[in-house]
């Protein structure tokens, strides 16, 4: 692991459109309801069977709720031989900090009940 980033360098980085794989270490619901907009969801639990996934990335940032569990993902995937080369970092603030300034992707539930409401006028 190379250290922490700060979510505005995150969020520059984005902007510019960097080579970076965003990680999102939560469970896929979590991540559904909410994530930066570019991220890939691989939650921790899955990590080391899909640490390979990241074999050829130049720059790895890994995300968690308040940048806690995103250090020790940093570290499991920094350890992996295959990316030896990369930059490995954790997000510090996490999502909450990050969300809080620059705000989050979700996802647009649809509810098919009310399109088959009539209206009451």
């Amino acid at each position: 692991m190379d250290g922490e980033i700060s979510t505005d360098e995150v969020n520059e980085l984005l902007e510019a459109d960097a080579d970076v794989h965003v990680v999102d270490i939560r469970d896929e619901r979590s991540f559904e309801h909410s994530h930066i907009p570019g991220s890939e969801n691989v939650p921790f639990h899955e990590l080391t069977a899909r640490i390979e996934e990241f074999e050829d990335a130049d720059r790895i940032v890994t995300v968690c709720p308040h940048g806690k569990a995103s250090v020790q993902a940093a570290k499991l995937i920094g350890s992996y031989e295959g990316s030896a080369d990369a930059t490995v970092e954790s997000m510090a603030g996490g999502l909450e900090e990050y969300g809080m300034k620059y705000g989050l992707a979700r996802e647009v539930e649809t509810d098919d009940s009310s399109a088959e409401t009539e209206s009451p006028f």
